[in-house]
């Protein structure tokens, strides 16, 4: 079977290499039969001519004729006793020569004349001692055994001549090997049935594999195969569902960061062309505040599209590099690279005193945007802190300041792209920021195995957390293996406002 291209499709390959394997084997089969027939064939001839050559012996021992009771007058009449009384077998015969011609033959008419033939005959009559050998007939190949016979008193040279058809018998193994083959071919004809209608329910899924795939367009990457059982076809088609959930996420993430710089850069293209486009020549002064509004445009620009890449590479394996990380360390090195953000009352919270695995870098890089975040909705002389710690087998990592919160309903929203909160408590405006801060925090966190979240302290202000799976360093916990009591207790649901460390500036 061949598909509309010419191709031949991959249930007909298998089946035509079963039926070939098959085929071989059954071809092999016969030809094994028919060699072991033949063989036994061959030797049940010979057997047939030995047990002849040994009853004459005995009846020639004897010495007297069965039907007569006395000893026989000379060599014809014991050759003649021996015929009269011993009867040949199917496909068999006898015949006695006496003096180099053929004298008396066994009662059963034979396949072939033997005995008319005077070559073998005469080749036979110059026979002196017990000889097997073959020869040709109108019944085909003949194996024969010449038995040379004297008797005292009696110079005459005589023989029994014990003629076995093996052609004539040989017809019997070629039927059986006949029907041998045909049964094998019968065999072989339900064997590629039974053969082709197994290889299209397993190869089921993979055709539908192939027709999803053909289905599938840049537009539509929704369809998905069901899988059933448990074996290496459904395996492929789970593994064939999971690439389509990476398609489609990433052909998702591609439109999003497309939809979001085309959006978000067309503003401040439009301000510069425009400005541009009014700019006097002859006004110096004029010139230069346009000059310094482009730049910050242009900073801005940058610092978006800076932003848009950070988020489109959060879904990449290599976003992280993974290695060990002291909690400790990153919490106070945070605090001490946050003061240049504003002057606020910085200080250290809770310290979580373990080594875990994550990236230093990225995590350093979601508390620096928390606390730059912080310090935009905070004024001159608020609190904001900065902690770590373990509970209930997760890491903590939080940003808390005494601004003046977030909105229950803003809560969940400010964690996407583009989303800015209500006007911030230092008078600065909400447009000021590029509203990717806190979709890079969420992506960190997400690339973590962990998300993240805002609360509300009892005490007012926001509480930004990073919750992450807990992932121990080598030897890096302080308690004992398998021990995972908190290293810090934190009441719910407001973390401790611990007064360890502040920095003030």
């Amino acid at each position: 079977m061949t598909t509309a291209e010419g191709r031949v499709t991959a249930r007909a390959r298998i089946v035509g290499w079963m039926l070939l394997l098959v085929g071989l084997a059954l071809a092999g089969s016969v030809a094994v039969t028919w060699s072991v027939l033949s063989a036994r064939l061959n030797d049940r001839v010979d057997g047939e001519l030995t047990h002849e050559a040994n009853k004459l012996r005995s009846y020639t021992q004897n010495g007297v004729d069965p039907a007569t009771g006395r000893p026989p007058a000379d060599v014809s009449e014991l050759l003649t006793g021996y015929l009269v009384h011993n009867l040949p077998d199917s496909y068999e015969t006898f015949f006695s020569v006496v003096d180099g011609r053929a004298a008396r033959r066994s009662a059963q008419e034979p396949p072939a004349r033997l005995d008319h033939d005077p070559a073998f005959v005469a080749r036979v009559a110059r026979t002196r001692t017990p000889a097997y050998g073959w020869v040709d007939s109108a019944a085909g190949e003949v194996r024969y055994a010449v038995l040379p016979v004297r008797m005292s008193g009696d110079p005459r040279q005589a023989a029994l001549v014990v003629v076995q058809f093996r052609d004539a018998q040989r017809a019997e193994v070629t039927e059986t090997t006949r029907v041998l083959g045909f049964t094998a071919f019968g065999a072989l004809a339900v064997a590629g049935l039974v053969g082709w209608l197994i290889a299209g329910r397993v190869l089921a899924p993979i055709r539908l594999v192939r027709q999803t795939a053909d289905q599938i367009g840049e537009s539509d990457l929704t369809r998905r195969l069901v899988v059933r059982g448990n074996d290496d076809v459904a395996a492929l088609a789970s593994t064939f569902n999971r690439m389509l959930d990476r398609l489609e996420s990433a052909f998702a993430a591609q439109r999003r960061f497309l939809d979001d710089a085309g959006h978000e850069l067309r503003t401040p293209i439009t301000v510069i062309r425009g400005h541009l486009e009014l700019m006097a020549d002859d006004d110096p002064a004029e010139r230069e505040e346009t000059r310094a509004l482009l730049m910050e445009e242009l900073d801005r620009m940058n610092r978006m599209v800076n932003d848009l890449i950070m988020l489109a590479k959060a879904d990449r394996p290599d976003f992280l590099t993974v290695a060990e990380v002291d909690l400790a360390d990153l919490t106070v090195d945070v605090v001490a690279k946050s003061r240049g953000l504003g002057d606020r009352r910085w200080r250290v919270g809770a310290v979580a005193e373990v080594r875990v695995l994550g990236d230093a870098q990225r995590l350093t890089q979601a508390l620096m945007q928390l606390a730059s975040n912080a310090a935009r909705h905070t004024r001159d002389g608020d609190t904001i802190e900065v902690g770590s710690a373990v509970r209930d087998g997760s890491v903590l990592l939080w940003v808390r300041d005494t601004g003046p919160g977030v909105a229950s309903e803003d809560a969940e929203r400010i964690f996407g792209r583009f989303v800015r909160a209500a006007q911030p408590a230092n008078g600065k405006s909400p447009a000021e920021g590029s509203g990717l801060g806190l979709a890079i925090v969420a992506s960190i966190a997400k690339a973590h195995g962990g998300a993240a979240y805002v609360q509300s302290p009892l005490g007012g202000g926001a509480e930004f957390v990073l919750a992450l799976p807990l992932r121990p360093a080598p030897g890096g916990l302080p308690y004992e293996a398998g021990a995972m009591a908190d290293t810090v207790v934190l009441p719910a649901p407001e973390l401790a406002a611990s007064a360890d460390t502040e920095v003030t500036r």
